[in-house]
């Protein structure tokens, strides 16, 4: 993540988390490719960047749940000067379930799970040739409060989709040199909530970052090497006791005969 180390290529860069995104790595030197639907405002974003960083900056204006558009992106990820990725583009669907509107509902899954999945294939097909690269993906802490879906259940298992497969696939590329981090934020002040219909202030302020804070400590995270970058959270020894909890289950997962208490007769009602 040093000065002269190519491309940042930042999805959603419009505003909130990919404006700051590409604002923290063009200081840091790198030239961007900024993708999103609003042109006026990814222009605005560049030129203002231009004039503070002197770095090159393209726009890509592009729709994600659009075939075509998505895949002008996944020819700009193929090429070589692409160093990191910010695979940051999303939405969320607030609300019961059974209230939801199911056309928002696949809207929302086509892209932080299709398209999100879709652009990480390419660019980690990209980092493995060249054996370098970094893979940001944005997930949430909603990916691990399942039984808490304070925005939404179908948002809640998309952010899940995403710390999976950043989970799984950084086993695939850290042999070859690549790095992946799954950033986690909380409730982030950003556009995502009034889109889905909430206003944040009236959640409690204790609970509420700024993006400019939440940015910049998932870049100290991925400084300090972690593939996991809970950013509210105090320990990550904490994480580290969650993975190892999940760990101590696997040898009792897949087994050939049903455990003992699932005998019939043996099962107590919850």
């Amino acid at each position: 993540m040093t000065a002269t180390k190519g491309t940042a290529l930042v999805t959603g860069a419009s505003t909130g988390i990919g404006a700051v995104y590409a604002d923290r790595l063009a200081r840091r030197g790198h030239d961007l490719v900024l993708v999103a639907r609003d042109v006026a405002r990814l222009e605005q974003l560049a030129a203002r960047l231009r004039k503070d960083t002197g770095v090159t900056i393209e726009v890509l204006p592009a729709d994600l749940n659009s075939p075509a558009d998505r895949a002008k992106v996944e020819e700009r990820l193929k090429r070589d000067d692409i160093a990191v990725f910010v695979n940051n583009a999303g939405m969320a669907v607030t609300g019961p379930t059974i209230n939801a509107d199911i056309e928002k509902l696949d809207t929302m899954i086509e892209l932080n799970v299709v398209a999100a999945a879709r652009l990480v294939r390419v660019a980690a097909a990209t980092f493995a040739r060249k054996r370098a690269g970094t893979l940001i993906n944005l997930a949430s802490i909603a990916g691990i409060t399942n039984d808490r879906p304070a925005v939404g259940v179908y948002y809640n298992a998309t952010k899940a989709f995403i710390l999976s497969l950043s989970e799984g696939i950084e086993t695939e590329l850290a042999p070859l040199g690549v790095r992946v981090q799954a950033v986690l934020p909380g409730v982030t002040r950003t556009e995502i909530w009034e889109r889905g219909g909430v206003d944040v202030n009236q959640l409690p302020a204790e609970m509420i970052m700024s993006v400019d804070d939440m940015v910049d400590a998932a870049l100290a995270g991925l400084d300090a090497g972690e593939s996991i970058s809970i950013v509210s959270l105090p320990d990550h020894a904490d994480w580290d006791a969650f993975k190892a909890a999940r760990t101590a289950m696997y040898p009792n997962l897949s087994r050939s005969k049903p455990a003992p208490r699932y005998r019939i007769g043996t099962v107590k009602a919850a």
